[in-house]
Protein backbone atom coordinates (compact mmCIF):
# COMPACT_ATOMS: atom_id res chain seq x y z
CA UNK A 1 0.00 0.00 0.00
CA UNK A 2 2.91 2.33 0.83
CA UNK A 3 4.28 1.78 -2.66
CA UNK A 4 0.87 2.22 -4.37
CA UNK A 5 -0.16 5.51 -2.73
CA UNK A 6 2.75 7.59 -4.10
CA UNK A 7 1.90 6.32 -7.59
CA UNK A 8 -1.74 7.37 -7.20
CA UNK A 9 -0.71 10.80 -5.92
CA UNK A 10 1.76 11.22 -8.82
CA UNK A 11 -0.88 10.31 -11.41
CA UNK A 12 -3.40 12.68 -9.84
CA UNK A 13 -0.80 15.44 -9.77
CA UNK A 14 0.03 14.87 -13.45
CA UNK A 15 -3.66 15.02 -14.45
CA UNK A 16 -4.15 18.19 -12.44
CA UNK A 17 -1.07 19.76 -13.95
CA UNK A 18 -2.21 18.98 -17.51
CA UNK A 19 -5.67 20.46 -16.79
CA UNK A 20 -4.07 23.61 -15.42
CA UNK A 21 -1.76 23.70 -18.43
CA UNK A 22 -4.78 23.50 -20.79
CA UNK A 23 -6.47 26.29 -18.88
CA UNK A 24 -3.29 28.37 -19.10
CA UNK A 25 -3.20 28.15 -22.88
CA UNK A 26 -4.37 31.39 -24.46
CA UNK A 27 -7.62 31.24 -26.44
CA UNK A 28 -7.50 30.99 -30.23
CA UNK A 29 -9.04 34.28 -31.31
CA UNK A 30 -10.69 34.95 -34.65
CA UNK A 31 -11.84 38.47 -35.45
CA UNK A 32 -14.62 39.77 -37.68
CA UNK A 33 -14.38 43.28 -39.13
CA UNK A 34 -18.00 44.00 -40.00
CA UNK A 35 -20.59 46.58 -40.91
CA UNK A 36 -22.67 46.35 -37.75
CA UNK A 37 -24.79 49.45 -38.16
CA UNK A 38 -24.98 50.79 -41.73
CA UNK A 39 -26.07 49.78 -45.24
CA UNK A 40 -24.38 46.33 -45.22
CA UNK A 41 -25.44 45.36 -41.68
CA UNK A 42 -28.17 42.96 -42.90
CA UNK A 43 -25.81 41.30 -45.38
CA UNK A 44 -22.98 40.71 -42.88
CA UNK A 45 -23.04 42.48 -39.51
CA UNK A 46 -24.42 40.71 -36.43
CA UNK A 47 -25.48 37.79 -38.63
CA UNK A 48 -21.88 37.12 -39.65
CA UNK A 49 -20.78 37.22 -36.03
CA UNK A 50 -23.56 34.75 -35.18
CA UNK A 51 -22.54 32.45 -38.06
CA UNK A 52 -18.92 32.44 -36.83
CA UNK A 53 -20.06 31.59 -33.30
CA UNK A 54 -22.27 28.78 -34.61
CA UNK A 55 -19.29 27.34 -36.49
CA UNK A 56 -17.17 27.43 -33.33
CA UNK A 57 -19.91 25.81 -31.24
CA UNK A 58 -20.48 23.06 -33.81
CA UNK A 59 -16.73 22.43 -33.94
CA UNK A 60 -16.67 21.83 -30.18
CA UNK A 61 -15.50 25.20 -28.89
CA UNK A 62 -11.81 24.41 -28.73
CA UNK A 63 -8.89 23.23 -30.83
CA UNK A 64 -5.37 22.08 -29.89
CA UNK A 65 -6.36 22.43 -26.25
CA UNK A 66 -7.28 26.11 -26.71
CA UNK A 67 -10.70 27.66 -26.28
CA UNK A 68 -11.88 29.43 -29.46
CA UNK A 69 -13.01 33.02 -29.03
CA UNK A 70 -14.95 35.03 -31.66
CA UNK A 71 -14.43 38.80 -31.74
CA UNK A 72 -16.24 41.39 -33.87
CA UNK A 73 -15.80 45.10 -34.53
CA UNK A 74 -17.70 47.71 -36.56
CA UNK A 75 -15.65 49.39 -39.31
CA UNK A 76 -18.39 51.97 -40.07
CA UNK A 77 -17.57 51.50 -43.78
CA UNK A 78 -14.33 53.46 -43.33
CA UNK A 79 -11.19 52.00 -44.86
CA UNK A 80 -8.83 53.71 -42.41
CA UNK A 81 -10.84 52.45 -39.44
CA UNK A 82 -10.85 48.93 -40.90
CA UNK A 83 -7.05 49.04 -41.19
CA UNK A 84 -6.72 50.28 -37.60
CA UNK A 85 -9.02 47.54 -36.30
CA UNK A 86 -7.05 44.88 -38.19
CA UNK A 87 -3.79 46.28 -36.81
CA UNK A 88 -5.13 46.28 -33.24
CA UNK A 89 -6.59 42.78 -33.55
CA UNK A 90 -3.38 41.27 -34.90
CA UNK A 91 -0.82 43.31 -32.92
CA UNK A 92 -2.53 43.75 -29.55
CA UNK A 93 -5.43 41.33 -29.17
CA UNK A 94 -3.73 38.15 -30.37
CA UNK A 95 -6.14 37.43 -33.22
CA UNK A 96 -4.93 34.60 -35.49
CA UNK A 97 -7.47 34.91 -38.34
CA UNK A 98 -9.74 37.68 -39.62
CA UNK A 99 -13.09 36.82 -41.23
CA UNK A 100 -15.65 38.59 -43.47
CA UNK A 101 -14.60 42.32 -43.59
CA UNK A 102 -17.89 43.23 -45.25
CA UNK A 103 -17.02 45.78 -47.96
CA UNK A 104 -14.39 46.12 -50.67
CA UNK A 105 -12.55 49.31 -49.67
CA UNK A 106 -12.44 48.17 -46.05
CA UNK A 107 -11.36 44.67 -47.13
CA UNK A 108 -8.52 45.98 -49.26
CA UNK A 109 -7.30 48.07 -46.31
CA UNK A 110 -7.51 45.24 -43.77
CA UNK A 111 -5.98 42.83 -46.28
CA UNK A 112 -2.79 44.85 -46.51
CA UNK A 113 -2.42 44.81 -42.72
CA UNK A 114 -2.92 41.04 -42.55
CA UNK A 115 -0.55 40.49 -45.47
CA UNK A 116 2.23 42.48 -43.79
CA UNK A 117 1.87 40.32 -40.68
CA UNK A 118 1.57 36.97 -42.49
CA UNK A 119 -1.87 36.32 -41.01
CA UNK A 120 -4.85 34.55 -42.60
CA UNK A 121 -7.73 36.75 -43.72
CA UNK A 122 -10.90 35.31 -45.25
CA UNK A 123 -13.25 37.60 -47.20
CA UNK A 124 -16.96 36.72 -47.24
CA UNK A 125 -18.83 40.01 -47.63
CA UNK A 126 -16.62 42.06 -50.01
CA UNK A 127 -16.75 41.60 -53.77
CA UNK A 128 -13.86 43.42 -55.46
CA UNK A 129 -11.94 41.22 -57.90
CA UNK A 130 -8.80 43.09 -56.82
CA UNK A 131 -8.73 40.90 -53.71
CA UNK A 132 -7.59 37.94 -55.85
CA UNK A 133 -5.75 40.02 -58.43
CA UNK A 134 -3.34 42.82 -57.50
CA UNK A 135 -4.14 42.64 -53.77
CA UNK A 136 -3.83 38.86 -53.40
CA UNK A 137 -1.61 37.38 -50.74
CA UNK A 138 -0.35 33.94 -49.69
CA UNK A 139 -2.77 33.87 -46.73
CA UNK A 140 -5.74 35.62 -48.34
CA UNK A 141 -8.95 33.75 -49.22
CA UNK A 142 -11.89 35.22 -51.21
CA UNK A 143 -14.63 32.79 -50.27
CA UNK A 144 -18.15 33.71 -51.38
CA UNK A 145 -18.47 35.87 -54.51
CA UNK A 146 -16.62 38.53 -56.49
CA UNK A 147 -17.43 41.15 -59.09
CA UNK A 148 -16.19 38.95 -61.94
CA UNK A 149 -18.45 36.05 -60.93
CA UNK A 150 -21.48 38.28 -60.38
CA UNK A 151 -20.97 40.00 -63.73
CA UNK A 152 -20.32 36.78 -65.58
CA UNK A 153 -23.39 34.94 -64.30
CA UNK A 154 -25.87 37.82 -64.49
CA UNK A 155 -24.57 39.81 -67.47
CA UNK A 156 -24.05 36.80 -69.73
CA UNK A 157 -27.55 35.47 -69.13
CA UNK A 158 -29.14 38.87 -69.69
CA UNK A 159 -27.37 39.63 -72.98
CA UNK A 160 -28.06 36.15 -74.33
CA UNK A 161 -31.75 36.69 -73.66
CA UNK A 162 -31.73 39.86 -75.80
CA UNK A 163 -31.12 42.47 -73.08
CA UNK A 164 -28.13 43.85 -74.95
CA UNK A 165 -27.95 47.59 -74.16
CA UNK A 166 -26.88 48.67 -70.68
CA UNK A 167 -26.59 51.76 -68.49
CA UNK A 168 -24.98 51.56 -65.05
CA UNK A 169 -25.78 53.11 -61.67
CA UNK A 170 -22.52 52.62 -59.86
CA UNK A 171 -21.51 53.07 -56.21
CA UNK A 172 -18.42 55.26 -56.34
CA UNK A 173 -15.85 53.08 -54.59
CA UNK A 174 -13.73 50.00 -55.32
CA UNK A 175 -16.53 47.43 -55.37
CA UNK A 176 -18.93 49.42 -57.57
CA UNK A 177 -16.21 50.42 -60.01
CA UNK A 178 -15.00 46.83 -60.36
CA UNK A 179 -18.54 45.52 -60.76
CA UNK A 180 -19.31 48.04 -63.52
CA UNK A 181 -16.02 47.26 -65.28
CA UNK A 182 -16.43 43.48 -65.09
CA UNK A 183 -20.06 43.57 -66.23
CA UNK A 184 -19.25 45.98 -69.07
CA UNK A 185 -16.60 43.54 -70.29
CA UNK A 186 -19.10 40.67 -70.27
CA UNK A 187 -21.76 42.74 -72.05
CA UNK A 188 -19.46 43.92 -74.84
CA UNK A 189 -17.76 40.53 -75.33
CA UNK A 190 -21.18 38.92 -75.69
CA UNK A 191 -22.23 41.40 -78.38
CA UNK A 192 -24.02 44.01 -76.27
CA UNK A 193 -23.39 47.74 -75.85
CA UNK A 194 -22.83 49.96 -72.83
CA UNK A 195 -24.63 53.28 -73.39
CA UNK A 196 -23.31 55.05 -70.32
CA UNK A 197 -22.92 55.13 -66.54
CA UNK A 198 -23.35 57.44 -63.59
CA UNK A 199 -21.57 57.23 -60.24
CA UNK A 200 -23.36 57.82 -56.94
CA UNK A 201 -21.95 58.25 -53.42
CA UNK A 202 -22.00 55.32 -51.01
CA UNK A 203 -25.16 55.18 -48.87
CA UNK A 204 -27.28 57.41 -51.14
CA UNK A 205 -30.83 58.20 -50.03
CA UNK A 206 -32.05 60.05 -53.15
CA UNK A 207 -31.48 58.33 -56.51
CA UNK A 208 -33.82 60.56 -58.53
CA UNK A 209 -31.20 62.38 -60.63
CA UNK A 210 -29.27 59.16 -61.31
CA UNK A 211 -32.40 57.24 -62.28
CA UNK A 212 -33.54 60.01 -64.62
CA UNK A 213 -30.21 59.78 -66.47
CA UNK A 214 -30.58 56.01 -66.73
CA UNK A 215 -34.15 56.36 -67.95
CA UNK A 216 -33.12 58.91 -70.58
CA UNK A 217 -30.45 56.55 -71.94
CA UNK A 218 -33.20 54.22 -73.28
CA UNK A 219 -30.98 51.26 -72.36
CA UNK A 220 -32.80 47.95 -72.13
CA UNK A 221 -31.06 47.20 -68.82
CA UNK A 222 -30.12 49.47 -65.94
CA UNK A 223 -27.33 47.64 -64.15
CA UNK A 224 -27.11 48.40 -60.44
CA UNK A 225 -23.42 48.19 -59.57
CA UNK A 226 -24.02 48.70 -55.86
CA UNK A 227 -25.21 46.68 -52.87
CA UNK A 228 -27.19 46.64 -49.65
CA UNK A 229 -29.23 49.72 -48.84
CA UNK A 230 -28.14 51.42 -52.07
CA UNK A 231 -29.60 48.59 -54.16
CA UNK A 232 -32.81 48.54 -52.14
CA UNK A 233 -33.30 52.32 -52.43
CA UNK A 234 -32.51 52.37 -56.16
CA UNK A 235 -35.05 49.63 -56.93
CA UNK A 236 -37.76 51.13 -54.76
CA UNK A 237 -37.31 54.60 -56.27
CA UNK A 238 -37.18 53.23 -59.82
CA UNK A 239 -40.69 51.86 -59.23
CA UNK A 240 -41.85 55.36 -58.27
CA UNK A 241 -40.50 56.64 -61.60
CA UNK A 242 -42.26 53.84 -63.50
CA UNK A 243 -38.99 52.73 -65.07
CA UNK A 244 -39.81 49.03 -65.37
CA UNK A 245 -43.36 49.80 -66.50
CA UNK A 246 -41.76 51.86 -69.28
CA UNK A 247 -40.02 48.75 -70.60
CA UNK A 248 -36.54 49.02 -69.05
CA UNK A 249 -35.31 46.16 -66.87
CA UNK A 250 -33.34 46.55 -63.65
CA UNK A 251 -30.51 44.16 -62.99
CA UNK A 252 -29.09 44.23 -59.45
CA UNK A 253 -25.57 42.94 -59.99
CA UNK A 254 -25.26 42.04 -56.33
CA UNK A 255 -28.39 41.40 -54.30
CA UNK A 256 -29.14 39.27 -51.30
CA UNK A 257 -32.32 37.65 -50.02
CA UNK A 258 -32.50 40.33 -47.32
CA UNK A 259 -32.57 43.01 -50.04
CA UNK A 260 -35.43 41.28 -51.87
CA UNK A 261 -37.35 41.01 -48.60
CA UNK A 262 -36.89 44.75 -48.00
CA UNK A 263 -38.01 45.61 -51.53
CA UNK A 264 -40.98 43.21 -51.59
CA UNK A 265 -41.93 40.80 -54.36
CA UNK A 266 -44.44 43.18 -55.89
CA UNK A 267 -41.58 45.49 -56.88
CA UNK A 268 -38.74 42.94 -57.16
CA UNK A 269 -40.53 40.24 -59.20
CA UNK A 270 -38.71 39.22 -62.37
CA UNK A 271 -35.28 40.50 -61.31
CA UNK A 272 -32.38 38.32 -62.42
CA UNK A 273 -29.58 37.93 -59.92
CA UNK A 274 -26.55 35.78 -59.20
CA UNK A 275 -26.04 34.24 -55.76
CA UNK A 276 -23.54 31.86 -54.18
CA UNK A 277 -26.12 30.42 -51.79
CA UNK A 278 -29.87 30.34 -51.14
CA UNK A 279 -31.44 29.01 -47.97
CA UNK A 280 -34.10 26.89 -49.71
CA UNK A 281 -32.02 24.90 -52.20
CA UNK A 282 -31.91 21.50 -50.50
CA UNK A 283 -32.22 19.72 -47.15
CA UNK A 284 -28.72 20.77 -46.03
CA UNK A 285 -29.23 24.48 -46.74
CA UNK A 286 -32.64 24.38 -45.07
CA UNK A 287 -31.29 22.64 -41.96
CA UNK A 288 -28.54 25.21 -41.40
CA UNK A 289 -30.84 28.11 -42.24
CA UNK A 290 -33.45 26.92 -39.75
CA UNK A 291 -30.89 26.96 -36.93
CA UNK A 292 -29.57 30.35 -38.03
CA UNK A 293 -33.07 31.82 -38.25
CA UNK A 294 -33.86 30.69 -34.71
CA UNK A 295 -31.11 33.08 -33.57
CA UNK A 296 -31.27 35.92 -36.09
CA UNK A 297 -34.99 35.77 -36.99
CA UNK A 298 -34.29 35.57 -40.73
CA UNK A 299 -32.44 33.24 -43.12
CA UNK A 300 -28.71 33.72 -43.73
CA UNK A 301 -27.35 35.66 -46.66
CA UNK A 302 -24.72 34.02 -48.85
CA UNK A 303 -22.04 36.04 -47.01
CA UNK A 304 -23.21 34.79 -43.62
CA UNK A 305 -23.46 31.18 -44.81
CA UNK A 306 -19.95 31.61 -46.19
CA UNK A 307 -18.70 32.80 -42.80
CA UNK A 308 -19.90 29.57 -41.16
CA UNK A 309 -18.36 27.43 -43.92
CA UNK A 310 -15.01 29.27 -43.99
CA UNK A 311 -14.57 29.42 -40.21
CA UNK A 312 -15.28 25.68 -40.03
CA UNK A 313 -12.78 25.00 -42.84
CA UNK A 314 -10.15 27.09 -41.04
CA UNK A 315 -10.65 25.32 -37.69
CA UNK A 316 -10.47 21.88 -39.33
CA UNK A 317 -7.19 22.94 -40.97
CA UNK A 318 -5.77 24.16 -37.63
CA UNK A 319 -6.59 20.79 -36.07
CA UNK A 320 -5.11 18.85 -39.00
CA UNK A 321 -1.97 21.00 -39.10
CA UNK A 322 -1.50 20.79 -35.32
CA UNK A 323 -0.62 24.48 -35.23
CA UNK A 324 -2.01 27.96 -35.90
CA UNK A 325 1.01 28.86 -38.04
CA UNK A 326 -0.48 30.58 -41.10
CA UNK A 327 1.69 28.79 -43.67
CA UNK A 328 0.93 25.33 -42.30
CA UNK A 329 -2.79 26.03 -41.89
CA UNK A 330 -3.17 27.57 -45.34
CA UNK A 331 -1.41 24.60 -46.91
CA UNK A 332 -4.06 22.28 -45.42
CA UNK A 333 -6.88 24.66 -46.38
CA UNK A 334 -5.76 24.67 -50.03
CA UNK A 335 -5.20 20.92 -50.16
CA UNK A 336 -8.56 20.01 -48.59
CA UNK A 337 -11.78 20.12 -50.67
CA UNK A 338 -14.75 21.91 -49.12
CA UNK A 339 -17.89 19.79 -48.91
CA UNK A 340 -20.70 21.18 -46.81
CA UNK A 341 -24.09 22.86 -47.22
CA UNK A 342 -22.40 25.92 -48.77
CA UNK A 343 -20.16 24.27 -51.39
CA UNK A 344 -19.56 20.90 -53.00
CA UNK A 345 -15.99 20.11 -54.03
CA UNK A 346 -14.97 23.68 -53.31
CA UNK A 347 -11.28 24.44 -53.74
CA UNK A 348 -9.05 27.35 -52.72
CA UNK A 349 -6.72 28.23 -55.61
CA UNK A 350 -3.25 29.78 -55.42
CA UNK A 351 -4.71 33.25 -55.98
CA UNK A 352 -6.99 32.80 -52.95
CA UNK A 353 -10.25 32.38 -54.90
CA UNK A 354 -12.45 29.63 -53.47
CA UNK A 355 -13.96 27.96 -56.52
CA UNK A 356 -17.56 26.79 -56.13
CA UNK A 357 -20.81 26.75 -58.08
CA UNK A 358 -22.74 29.98 -58.60
CA UNK A 359 -26.49 30.22 -59.26
CA UNK A 360 -28.70 32.37 -61.45
CA UNK A 361 -32.06 33.08 -59.85
CA UNK A 362 -35.20 34.92 -60.88
CA UNK A 363 -37.24 36.65 -58.21
CA UNK A 364 -40.70 35.09 -57.91
CA UNK A 365 -44.00 36.80 -58.53
CA UNK A 366 -46.08 37.29 -55.37
CA UNK A 367 -48.49 34.63 -56.64
CA UNK A 368 -45.62 32.09 -56.88
CA UNK A 369 -44.34 32.61 -53.33
CA UNK A 370 -45.51 30.36 -50.51
CA UNK A 371 -44.60 32.89 -47.85
CA UNK A 372 -41.99 35.30 -46.56
CA UNK A 373 -38.43 34.46 -47.72
CA UNK A 374 -39.71 32.18 -50.51
CA UNK A 375 -38.28 34.58 -53.06
CA UNK A 376 -36.17 32.79 -55.70
CA UNK A 377 -36.57 30.24 -58.45
CA UNK A 378 -33.40 28.66 -59.82
CA UNK A 379 -32.72 29.24 -63.51
CA UNK A 380 -29.18 27.92 -63.88
CA UNK A 381 -26.24 26.43 -61.99
CA UNK A 382 -22.88 27.73 -63.23
CA UNK A 383 -19.74 25.72 -62.29
CA UNK A 384 -17.07 27.70 -60.50
CA UNK A 385 -14.60 27.10 -63.33
CA UNK A 386 -16.98 28.99 -65.66
CA UNK A 387 -18.30 31.60 -63.23
CA UNK A 388 -15.03 32.97 -61.84
CA UNK A 389 -11.97 34.49 -63.47
CA UNK A 390 -9.54 31.88 -64.80
CA UNK A 391 -5.96 31.67 -63.57
CA UNK A 392 -4.82 32.56 -67.09
CA UNK A 393 -6.58 35.94 -66.69
CA UNK A 394 -5.30 36.48 -63.15
CA UNK A 395 -3.16 39.46 -62.24
CA UNK A 396 -2.17 37.92 -58.90
CA UNK A 397 1.66 37.85 -58.61
CA UNK A 398 1.45 34.47 -56.85
CA UNK A 399 0.09 32.75 -59.96
CA UNK A 400 2.76 31.09 -62.07
CA UNK A 401 2.16 31.25 -65.82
Amino acid sequence: MKRILPGIFAAAFALGASAVQAEDKPPLKIGGILDMSSLYADITGPGSETAAKMAVEDFGGEVLGRKIQVLAADHLNKADLSANIARDMLDNQGVEMIYDVAASATALAAGEIAKARNKIIIFNGPGSIRLTNEACGPYTVHYVFDTFGQANVTGLAAVKSGLDTWFFLTADYAFGQDLEKDTSNVVTKTGGKVLGAVRHPLNTSDFSSFLLQAQASKAKVIGLANAGGDTVNAIKQSAEFGITKGGQKLSPLLAFVTDIDSIGLETAQGLLLAEAFYWDMNDETRAFSKRFQERVKRPPTSAQAGVYSSVTHYLKAVKAAGTTDAAAVMKVMKETPINDFFAKNGKIREDGRMLHDMYLFEVKKPSESKGRWDDYKLLATVPGSEAFQSLEQSRCPLVKK
